[in-house]
């Protein structure tokens, strides 16, 4: 682990452009460490396929040969959007809250996962009642309420965990996640909106001419990628944002959920194409777009089976096979320890 003690406070935007081009980069000696022991275990050399990578992988940024994920930490941020007035999701804005009460509750989806991973879920839910404003008339956050996001998100890596697994919940947010793709990757409202919570063919449509007008209104400042996301995303997308960088300073594996998730690590990786190299895609979200945008960011999803709830389940579904892979990696006997003859030269 990096031995940052406390994550740095954010004053503007330059702070974190600053971050952004002074990444720590993982641990080459446990990296070499843990390439040097997979070579020793009883199996053909590569036969785990990307098990072996998930291994050396937590090996380089945990700095120890032998990783562990005993603790998993899942954070999932909420919040609200004031582009849901236009008609953009198949559900009320309330929806949010109580999807939130229902986690309290222990009733979601990402409960069950976690509780099976014996992981730590944290909901962090940033001001529901002040929704952001609506992207086609204004910019959706304030620098000061980008700023306070972003901080948030900082927060919630403290203390650092062995591995942590990132999710949302916000009515419209795939709208906002489709605008930055677009203003950030090129296309309109056309290439990057899906169905999210299942829209109709009308809903579909407003959405997509949401994302356009918003992508029109904003055009002068979308070269900036974290104006693109100040102005385009939420609250709860710059507080993804921010873990995903608190976690890279603090040297700290992350598993992205889907499509909303990946979008908002976006604007990290137009600040320095190795900025994500800490991280991995939990699945690939039956989204549309979510495909194109791994694609974009030049990475593979661990799992793939149609999921497009959000909620960092498919990040925690993904925790489970970084769990069997450590296993592997540190529970194995080596050839000699078994007995066993090893490749001939």
């Amino acid at each position: 682990m990096s031995d940052v003690a406390v994550l740095p406070k954010i004053g503007c935007l330059d702070d974190v452009r600053a971050l952004c081009r002074a990444l720590p980069a993982p641990a080459r000696g446990a990296t070499d460490a843990a390439v040097a022991r997979q070579s020793t275990l009883t199996k053909p050399p590569g036969s785990l396929g990307r098990l072996e990578e998930l291994a050396l992988w937590m090996a380089g940024w945990q700095d120890r040969a032998m990783p562990s994920a005993a603790r998993i930490r899942i954070v999932v941020f909420a919040g609200n959007h004031g582009i849901a007035g236009k008609g953009v999701s198949a559900f009320p804005p309330a929806v949010t809250a109580e999807m939130v009460k229902n986690y309290a509750r222990g009733g979601a989806a990402i409960n069950q996962l976690a509780t099976l991973l014996g992981a730590e879920l944290r909901v962090v839910p940033i001001a529901l009642e002040q929704p952001t404003a609506d992207f086609t008339e204004a910019p959706a956050l304030s620098e000061a309420e980008f700023i306070e996001a972003i901080q948030i998100g900082m927060a919630a890596v403290e203390p650092a965990p062995d591995l942590l697994c990132l999710g949302e919940m916000g009515i419209a947010n795939t709208t906002s996640a489709a605008a930055l793709c677009a203003a950030l990757l090129g296309g309109d409202g056309a290439h990057w909106a899906g169905r999210g919570t299942g829209v109709d063919d009308q809903g579909l449509a407003r959405k997509r001419a949401v994302i356009d007008e918003g992508l029109s209104r904003h055009r002068d400042a979308l070269a900036d990628p974290l104006q693109a996301m100040r102005r385009l995303g939420g609250r709860e997308l710059a507080a993804l944002m921010g873990a995903v960088l608190g976690a890279r300073l603090k040297s700290v594996p992350v598993l992205l959920d889907g499509f909303t998730c990946t979008a908002a690590a976006l604007p990290l990786f137009r600040l320095g194409a190795d900025a994500l190299a800490h991280c991995q895609i939990g699945h690939c979200s039956a989204e549309a777009g979510h495909r194109r945008l791994i694609a974009a960011l030049g990475l593979l999803p661990l799992v793939d089976l149609d999921m497009r709830l959000g909620e960092a389940s498919g990040a925690a579904l993904a925790a489970f096979l970084v769990r069997a892979a450590l296993a592997c990696h540190t529970g194995m006997a080596t050839f000699a320890e078994a007995g066993v003859s090893g490749k001939e030269a």
